[in-house]
């Protein structure tokens, strides 16, 4: 069922749903690194430590711990840059499969929605046809009783 260059994960259970099996157990590993990243590019956790290093480096630079990046720290602009050479591309590319990912969602809905809506239907023609013999049974219960109940009247004289 898996194409090439498409590698179950190992670290969490195969997937039941149809969404899910293409999404993550048959992603490319290309794929898989970029929801890594991006995940925890877009974290609290990242945010912190990146602004913790930031603090380390211009702190140790101004105070002279270690002077190799001096005022206006050109070794970190070019980290920064480096760093957002590589982020911008990841982000598109978990955009996409995000993207990716609703459509593939919204197609399986779909479908169960019109699976839904046949059994809706067959339930509603069974409900009508058992309506209708209900019905007929009940203008037949009413034709007995009013054979019945002329029979036991008398018969004007």
């Amino acid at each position: 069922m898996s194409q090439p260059g498409h590698r179950p994960r190992s670290s969490r259970p195969p997937s039941h749903h149809p969404v899910n099996k293409v999404m993550y157990d048959e992603a490319p590993m290309g794929a898989r690194i970029a929801d890594v990243v991006t995940s925890f590019m877009g974290s609290w956790r990242f945010i912190i430590l990146q602004t913790v290093i930031v603090i380390l480096w211009i702190s140790g630079n101004v105070y002279l711990l270690f002077h190799y990046d001096p005022y206006p720290f050109i070794l970190l602009n070019l980290a920064f840059s480096t760093q957002a050479a590589y982020a911008a591309p990841l982000i598109l590319l978990a955009g996409n499969r995000s993207a990716q990912r609703d459509r593939l969602t919204l197609e399986h809905a779909a479908k169960e929605a019109d699976v839904e809506e046949k059994q809706n239907v067959d339930l509603l023609r069974g409900n009508r046809e058992i309506l209708q013999h209900v019905q007929a049974l009940e203008e037949r219960i009413l034709q007995l009783e009013q054979r019945i109940v002329s029979g036991l009247t008398p018969p004007a004289s």
